[in-house]
């Protein structure tokens, strides 16, 4: 069963850059669509961004087009966010996702905080 571990949250300013990363194991993750989503506080799960299977298609929210990047690296087994020009709005916890079919996995969160 595929496992996923985010780590890379934490708190920043404004204008602030963070790299989230999600480890996989269990298997490989050049077998999955994989994607970020977050929650904020009293809010439901958002999508954030997608990659494709093979990389070559990425897609984003509208509200972090241009400053989030999604990466991966199937060699390391890893899924990254690198997230630029944070705005207080982008605080939430974020979750990394696997997709295949009817199969869909998520790791637990990692918190990112930005102050304005």
């Amino acid at each position: 069963e595929v496992q996923l571990q985010a780590s890379g949250g934490g708190f920043v300013q404004a204008g602030e850059s963070l790299r989230l990363s999600c480890a996989c194991s269990g298997d490989t993750i050049s077998r999955y669509g994989m994607a970020w989503f977050r929650q904020a506080p009293g809010i439901e799960r958002e999508f954030v961004s997608f990659i494709r299977l093979s990389g070559d298609r990425t897609y984003y929210a509208d509200s972090v087009k241009g400053r989030f990047t999604i990466s991966r690296d199937n060699v390391k087994n890893t899924l990254v966010l690198q997230m630029n020009n944070l705005r207080p709005e982008d605080t939430a916890v974020y979750y990394c996702n696997a997709q295949r079919g009817n199969l869909n996995y998520w790791g637990q969160g990692t918190l990112v905080t930005v102050s304005s």
